[in-house]
């Protein structure tokens, strides 16, 4: 079984973390023996790399007297377009032009005509799924990957929507996922490994162009599973049962030895404050390197990837490393000493990264090692512990927020789910402000069983609270969608549930100021009250309002045109108010004629209703030359 060829895919959408999941299977398939790689991109881009090297190898058995590692770029762009004048230019490096010519043209067509469909490159495909609203790029990546491997049930699927919606992956896959956690023995093979209980594996990320906002950090559990079971939440189908401390002093040590020490702490803990060991877990936080004010100094991350590729840990992340801190290090020296070093890479085919080998990586290390130890980042930064999943209001108290002050939180991340939950919200962050954490995060839940006001007032409560208690409150409203099918609609697929309360506009509304606020309202009352509206009167008057008037609020209103607006909105009365809010809340203005006879509500909706982001853009429309001479005014 050992000798596997393994790929790992995460499907090509954006997030902050890497993938867990696959972190761990990819210690799993290395310690089994197996052969293990990385993908987060277009896919198709995977089969065509893969192809070229087969190209590359041919070639230079082929004709060795040329440096077709040189011409990569060009293998691969013939390879993917098939272009003539590509070819053409290609064929000029050799003597063996029909040999190389016929090769050429065996591996584009290996790619074009996908004959690489009856010769798949890996023996076995993991995929990780995310979140629901990621249905399509994850279908599409799944489909694409079966075509990767031998059979379907060479493709395994896990992760968060696989185990939510495993009957509707089925469907359109074929393939049945794994549903929950890999948390048992012989579920991927018949041996004793428990995936779940693995350390990850950090050098995959290495193999991959995306870069994660959150890469420098140790991630991990302390708990497992919640005491709640609240309806909106995925928690009690993903982790139904409660672990109440999982040590991560091991783990964190066997990290350190492999991959060298990470700045941050990230737990993905869905109730941590639930477990009667929390006294044990902030001693153990503690105790792994995270206490209060604690500082970090960057590894030698050049010295990381020569141990390493030493041992044969990853050759394909590792020699990324050291290309990419060597090309730091020819950023960071001047005069005679970066000429020498430019030439040095030359001389050793290091300068591009697919002309870069293990053997002239570790052949130059000798010579650079006191170099770019002399030049590399050292400057100490804080660490910071951020309990990811949030801690629940309702079980903090004296006891358990003074531990937390023990340790560098940053940000106390506190649900603040409905306004039910104001009093004893609003005591939490007066606990944390009594004990010296000042920096606090929340998701403010909205579209389920809220009204619109009570998203403003939950929003409104931290902005205040921030000014009273000095504090730094980032709130995240977050629309609530179910994550299945309800009263038959199958809501993964799209984005349109509305709430009992809500309607087409009010939530476009909210999305409108939160595109302004790049989705995140932090401290502050007067850019709040800019934002949502000085009181719930003049919120409710933002939510009818038309979205260009929104979204270019000074501009729309010291030009007097939101005033006119109002003016209009409000000498509507009775029948013909409800008339026209019903049209508004649907927000959708290009038929009204088909179905209104009131000419004043047709004229209104026409006037302000009709307008687009493209007024603003088009030369020609008199909003655009009214926007470029008010912003040029404010310019002098």
């Amino acid at each position: 079984m050992a000798g596997r060829k393994i790929l790992l895919i995460e499907p090509n959408y954006k997030n902050k973390y890497p993938p867990i999941g696959l972190m761990k299977i990819a210690t799993y398939h290395r310690n089994l023996g197996d052969e293990v790689r990385f993908f987060k991109g277009d896919l198709r881009d995977l089969v065509i790399t893969e192809i070229t090297k087969l190209l590359l190898d041919k070639l230079k058995d082929i004709d060795k007297n040329f440096s077709w590692e040189n011409e990569y770029k060009n293998l691969y762009e013939y390879v993917k377009t098939g272009k003539g004048v590509i070819k053409y230019e290609l064929l000029k490096h050799s003597e063996s032009k029909a040999l190389i010519e016929r090769w050429l043209d065996y591996y584009k067509d290996e790619y074009r005509k996908k004959r690489y469909l009856n010769k798949p490159f890996w023996d076995r495909v993991y995929i990780t799924t995310l979140f629901t609203f990621y249905w399509k790029i994850t279908v599409e990546t799944i489909l694409f990957a079966k075509s990767l491997v031998n059979q379907n049930e060479d493709v395994f699927i896990g992760g968060i929507l696989a185990s939510l919606l495993p009957d509707k992956i089925e469907d359109a896959t074929g393939i049945r996922p794994h549903v929950g956690l890999l948390d048992k023995p012989g579920i991927l093979d018949s041996n004793d490994y428990v995936v779940d209980s693995l350390p990850l594996d950090y050098s995959i990320l290495e193999e991959i162009d995306y870069k994660y906002p959150e890469r420098d950090a140790y991630y991990g559990y302390m708990t497992r599973g919640c005491i709640r079971k609240c309806e909106f939440c995925a928690v009690p189908k993903l982790e139904p049962n409660f672990n109440s401390f999982i040590s991560l002093d091991k783990y964190i040590s066997g990290i350190r030895n492999d991959f060298g020490e990470k700045r941050n702490l990230l737990l993905l803990d869905n109730n941590v404050l639930a477990s009667k060991d929390f006294p044990k877990i902030i001693d153990e936080i503690k105790k792994i390197g995270f206490e209060k004010d604690s500082m970090y100094v960057e590894p030698n991350s050049l010295d990381i990837a020569i141990e390493n590729l030493k041992k044969g840990a990853n050759d394909y992340a590792y020699v990324n490393v050291a290309f990419e801190r060597f090309q730091y290090l020819l950023s960071r020296l001047k005069g005679e000493k970066q000429q020498w070093f430019y030439d040095l890479l030359d001389e050793r085919k290091l300068l591009l990264r697919h002309t870069a080998s293990k053997k002239e990586v570790l052949n130059i290390y000798p010579e650079v090692r006191e170099l770019y130890e002399k030049y590399r980042n050292r400057i100490p930064k804080k660490r910071y512990v951020d309990f990811n999943q949030g801690v629940d209001a309702r079980l903090l108290n004296e006891h358990n927020m003074e531990l937390l002050s023990q340790i560098p939180i940053k940000p106390l991340r506190i649900a603040f789910d409905s306004m039910k939950y104001e009093k004893v919200y609003v005591k939490a962050i007066h606990l944390a402000a009594k004990h010296g954490i000042r920096h606090l995060s929340n998701y403010i839940l909205y579209n389920e069983k809220d009204k619109p006001e009570e998203l403003y007032q939950r929003l409104e409560i931290n902005v205040l609270l921030s000014e009273e208690l000095d504090l730094k409150i980032h709130s995240f409203p977050m629309k609530y969608h179910p994550i299945g099918v309800l009263d038959g609609i199958e809501w993964f697929k799209n984005r349109d549930y509305l709430g009992e309360y809500w309607n087409r506009k009010f939530i476009r509304s909210i999305q409108t100021i939160l595109n302004a606020t790049k989705g995140k309202i932090g401290v502050g009352k007067s850019f709040f009250y800019e934002a949502f509206g000085s009181d719930l009167k003049e919120f409710r008057e933002l939510l009818y309002m038309p979205e260009l008037y929104i979204l270019h609020r000074l501009f729309f209103r010291e030009l007097g045109y939101t005033s006119k607006w109002r003016d209009s909105f409000n000498s509507f009365k009775g029948t013909e108010l409800i008339d026209l809010k019903e049209v508004i809340e649907s927000n959708v203005f290009n038929n009204i004629n088909g179905y209104s006879k009131n000419i004043k509500l047709k004229t209104f909706i026409d006037e302000y209703y009709l307008l687009s982001r493209d007024d603003i853009k088009d030369p020609k429309s008199k909003y655009y030359i009214l926007k470029k001479k008010y912003d040029e005014s404010k310019v002098k």
